[in-house]
């Protein structure tokens, strides 16, 4: 059957197309992104303003209608951490269910891990062993460890990458005061969840999955996209910290001159880096190998599991 996940994110909102069945591969259709930036768009008291609702609204409409002209038998529609997070929450989610007939389901940010650890799971295999998963998203930093598909301990941090970007960077290029500050607070912050995931054991595998871990190992010269799905990428913790106090340094133009990196993303890559450079090192990771699958094939995969048993 053709399958539509519909991921309304914190930076994006993207109906992606797969053809699938139980106990086969996705294999992806089409991609419909529209980047409406929810994660900035929340006002002094956490709420979505009426034009962040009207937009939401509008591309959400979009997404049905591409989704209609490939196809699609059936759409998942799900939202994270921007609309869970904000005040009025309950009043988006019945605007967009009224105006559109979509119910978005919110997950939790446990949720959006556990998805995120399937995907990875199902990508690399069980000779994988022991995974460690990192997710920088938007609006939140995923971390799941385990050794079956449902991992062992999931954590979601207020750490994405947009979110901080907006609260802790306002200068192009950012005043070194402020980068040092967020420094500090991103390394605090995923400190004090270290334990829960150390006392598990060394993990044999460490993936990282989001646009931002693939920007980042790219201009850490790791392979163009168009090479396939199948390359071997990944991300040296020697090389990012040789690349943080350069993106500090640059513009938000000159990120966007990088290559891989693009301009709706480029003013959030420093504190995308930022974070996963504090993660690897917390963690004590040398490399991560960047995994092709994330959050939205989760929800695939959890869907075709439950048509299979039912």
């Amino acid at each position: 059957m053709r399958l539509g996940v519909l991921d309304v994110g914190s930076n994006t909102v993207h109906l992606l197309v797969v053809d699938a069945h139980p106990g086969a591969c996705p294999l992806p259709a089409h991609s419909h992104k529209v980047e409406l930036r929810l994660a900035q768009l929340l006002d002094d008291d956490g709420a979505i303003g009426p034009h962040g609702v009207d937009r939401l609204v509008s591309v959400v409409k979009e997404a049905l209608q591409a989704a209609e002209d490939k196809g699609v038998e059936e759409v998942l529609p799900f939202a994270t951490s921007a609309v869970r997070e904000a005040r009025n929450a309950d009043d988006v989610l019945e605007r967009v269910r009224a105006e559109t007939g979509v119910e978005l389901q919110v997950l939790t940010g446990s949720e959006e891990a556990r998805l995120t650890f399937l995907a990875a799971r199902r990508w690399f295999g069980w000779s994988a062993g022991k995974l460690l998963v990192l997710d920088i998203g938007g609006g939140s930093l995923e971390v799941a460890y385990g050794i079956d598909e449902e991992p062992d301990a999931a954590a979601s941090l207020p750490l994405g990458a947009g979110r901080l970007t907006a609260g802790w960077l306002p200068g192009d290029p950012p005043d070194p005061d402020d980068v040092r500050a967020l420094r500090r607070h991103v390394r605090t912050e995923i400190a004090r969840t270290v334990g829960e995931f150390k006392r598990f054991g060394t993990p044999d595998h460490v993936v990282a999955t989001s646009k931002t871990f693939k920007q980042l190992a790219r201009i850490a010269g790791a392979a163009r996209s168009a090479e396939g799905l199948y390359v071997q990428r990944e991300l040296k913790r020697e090389s990012l910290e040789g690349w943080v106090p350069r993106l500090a340094a640059m513009t938000e133009q000159e990120r966007a001159e990088l290559p891989g990196v693009s301009e709706g993303r480029a003013g959030q890559l420093l504190a995308g880096a930022l974070v996963a450079e504090a993660a690897l090192d917390l963690f004590g990771v040398e490399r991560v190998e960047i995994c092709p699958w994330a959050l939205r094939e989760g929800v695939i995969l959890r869907r075709l599991d439950h048509m299979e048993s039912a």
